[in-house]
């Protein structure tokens, strides 16, 4: 057995500004040996880190945080559980003092139009900005220096290195005046203004960053939030409470009216109605009785009710979930790319067109003031800081509120591409129905009555967990049945199954199975014109099989169905049927369905069904294939977009790995939703892109041309940052349309 030896860690990393950041973390983690890969984050300001190999594993930890400090940048201790709420005000005292220092520097340009002469004297200007280029502008100067010594750039560089020559620049125009014998007032105008205002707004940019970051985030910390600190424990001597990191499986823990559900649990006592709205986005309350699961997180009802646990912690359904949204806003989309190889030459670029702004002003005459104001103006007007934001902000409000509507998103290239889908595959049993069919007919063939056929055929089905396999046993039970005990019993999946019962072997088989098997079956067909899946049973006698009875069976299609598979093809989409019915059976439901016989694929074994969805890729068509997540795993995987829908019989887990993007309950409308969000999200990050780029496109000819002051430079800056986050955060209002228009 090949045991993979890869692992996986997440790091905080703090002090990133800009995308050029991101690029040098992400060379320093990758330098580290046994690390196969590396993706930082701008937006949650974190790593993730994949490693392999028989050793190195031991101390990987100390040696990444080590890699991620000798770049220029603090590691940071991950915090275990809900995150604390942070104040609006947190951060903001630098950022007020800044302003406040800065105010009075400013006051005169902004007077000087309406005939206001209220300069400062040259004293009282430096005694204002110097605290502002030193005390709250240290944090640019270590960065900077940091990054230098990687022979790097980043933001941090390019405000330390405009802001220090325009303090320098005023410094020396303020000595040569005096030099030459002028008075205060009538020195020369100064740059004390331009970094300490840059420094200023540049500080309230980063602030509105991580406050917007901190909005960005809040799926995750609501769903943090659904855990209770506390459990009621359920013993001997009546109940006690017991913190929930002491839950155990197998403990017995009562949920009180209005209380959340502590762990993931089936009910033992009681009956009530369960809000799983967080969950999965199902807005009404969900009935409980005795047998029922429930979900860790969601909110009890009126009725009291006495659970048994049966996964806590890592294990549990909430802390997949949360775990999956971490993963997808972690993750990078495939667009990012871009951004990524722009920026790791961008800084570089920048300061040599800012020196090359310096030399031409020089080379025209204008001396040393002008040509170094214009050379700071581009510095400063060129972080890139919106650009490492543009993509990873709007990844996490989409992904968020994704998880709102019960739309789980697994990476963010599921998120990027679903919205190119053209093609949609279903699976039938299951997904485009309820999954539950009911045995409608029994028809003996020859001898045999039909009471006892029914009992030979729920023999073989004992343990099932088939649908139709459940469908047989539910029958038997109504009719009183007893079932015998089945020997030898083996499962073909796609076939059916066979096995001894009493005193023969018996096997109950498709249609397909029959005709491999040579068994001749004429089904009636009207059965099969009503949409019935019919199964055989079969009887060993000697070397050949012998149709004993055909068993029908109906399914009805979800609620809404109908309704959400027009909303796709009116979205121009292909909507395609994958079942393992036979063909007839299979058109009858489509029919039902508002599908196109051309497009129904029937009598497709589970492992066939990726093949299918192979030959629907051909031609450059982009495929989603949705499925339950359990059999349809190589088809979800095979598909352009996975969609799993979870339902309550364990397929939550099992969804949750096998596809891109994860449906938390069965309603079909959440496909179309998901494709919605993703054209929504996609278009965000390229109008992110868009004006990213844009902005500096726009911004550095400008300043080279010397038509921006570094003050006005600093304040776009600022602006765009703040703009694209603002932009991303947008998505947190969307919903989807009205299907009734």
């Amino acid at each position: 057995m090949n045991l993979s030896t890869e692992a996986v860690l997440d790091i905080s990393v703090g002090g990133m500004t800009c995308a050029s950041c991101v690029g040098r973390v992400e060379r320093a983690l990758r330098q580290v040996p046994g690390v196969t890969a590396a993706t930082v984050n701008l937006a949650t300001e974190s790593a993730r880190v994949a490693w392999a190999g028989e050793g190195a594993g031991e101390g990987m930890d100390a040696r990444l945080r080590r890699a991620v400090r000798a770049a220029g940048y603090e590691p940071r201790v991950a915090v275990a559980g809900p995150e604390p709420e942070i104040p609006a005000w947190k951060g903001f005292g630098p950022v007020a003092a800044g302003l406040l220092l800065s105010a009075p520097l400013l006051a005169p340009m902004l007077l000087a139009p309406l005939g206001l002469d209220v300069m400062l004297p040259p004293w009282l200007q430096l005694l204002l900005a110097a605290p502002v280029q030193f005390w709250l502008g240290a944090r640019f100067y270590r960065a900077g220096w940091l990054a230098l010594k990687a022979r790097s750039g980043n933001m941090d560089l390019l405000v330390a290195l405009g802001t220090s020559a325009a303090f320098g620049l005023s410094l020396w125009l303020w000595w040569r005046a005096s030099a030459g014998g002028h008075a205060g007032h009538a020195a020369p105008h100064l740059y004390f203004e331009a970094s300490a205002v840059v420094i200023a707004l540049v500080l309230l940019g980063k602030w509105l960053e991580a406050r917007a970051k901190r909005q960005a985030t809040s799926a995750i910390r609501s769903l943090q939030q659904l855990r209770p600190e506390v459990a009621h424990l359920v013993g001997p001597r009546g109940e006690s409470d017991l913190p929930l990191a002491e839950v155990m499986p197998g403990d017995r823990l009562a949920v009180r009216p209005g209380e959340r559900v502590p762990a993931d649990a089936r009910v033992l006592e009681g009956e009530s109605e369960v809000d799983e709205s967080m969950l999965t986005g199902e807005p009404l309350p969900v009935p409980k009785r005795v047998g029922d699961g429930v979900t860790g997180g969601s909110v009890n009802g009126a009725g009291r009710l006495v659970v048994e646990v049966r996964a806590v912690g890592a294990e549990s359904v909430l802390a997949r979930i949360i775990r999956l949204v971490e993963d997808a806003q972690a993750a990078k989309a495939p667009i990012q790319k871009l951004v990524d190889k722009v920026s790791a030459v961008f800084v570089p670029v920048v300061l040599l067109i800012g020196l090359a702004t310096l030399l031409g002003w020089l080379l025209a005459g204008v001396g040393i003031e002008r040509a170094l104001v214009h050379a700071v103006t581009v510095l400063v007007i060129a972080c890139p800081c919106a650009l490492g934001l543009a993509t990873p902000v709007a990844v996490i409000a989409g992904t968020g509120v994704a998880a709102r509507r019960g739309i789980l998103v697994k990476d963010a290239q599921a998120l990027e591409l679903a919205h190119r889908v053209d093609t949609v595959a279903f699976d039938k049993t299951g997904t485009l129905t309820l999954g539950t069919p009911e045995l409608t007919a029994l028809l003996p063939v020859g001898e045999g009555d039909e009471a006892g056929l029914l009992g030979v055929a729920a023999a073989l089905q004992a343990g099932s967990g088939h649908p139709l396999g459940l469908a047989v046993l539910v029958a038997a039970q109504r009719r009183g049945l007893q079932v015998a005990s089945p020997r030898d019993v083996q499962a073909l999946p796609g076939r059916g199954v066979r096995g001894v019962v009493g005193g023969g072997e018996w096997a109950m088989a498709s249609l397909r199975w029959c005709e491999e098997l040579g068994v001749p079956v004429e089904p009636p067909r009207q059965l099969q014109d009503e949409g019935a899946t019919l199964s055989a049973l079969l009887q060993v006698d000697g070397t050949r099989m012998v149709l004993r009875a055909l068993l029908a069976f109906t399914d009805q299609p979800k609620p809404h169905a109908t309704e959400a598979i027009a909303a796709l093809r009116a979205r121009g989409l292909r909507v395609v049927m994958i079942s393992g019915d036979n063909q007839r059976a299979a058109n009858a439901m489509a029919a039902r369905l508002g599908i196109d016989a051309a497009d129904v694929h029937a009598e497709v074994l589970p492992a066939d069904k990726a093949a299918v969805v192979g030959a629907l890729k051909r031609g450059g068509h982009v495929v989603a294939m949705v499925g339950d997540g359990v059999n349809d795993a190589p088809a979800l995987a095979a598909a352009d977009v996975g969609i799993a829908m979870a339902h309550a019989q364990g397929g939550t887990d099992v969804a949750m790995e096998a596809a891109g993007i994860t449906l938390m309950r069965g309603d079909l409308a959440l496909v179309a939703e998901a494709l919605a969000l993703s054209g929504r999200t996609v278009g965000k990050i390229r109008q992110n892109l868009f004006w990213a780029f844009a902005y500096n496109a726009a911004g550095v000819p400008l300043a080279a041309l010397g038509l921006l002051s570094p003050v006005v430079a600093g304040a776009a800056m600022a602006l765009s940052s703040v703009s694209v986050m603002a932009n991303a955060l947008l998505l947190r209002r969307w919903k989807p349309a009205d299907p009734k228009g």
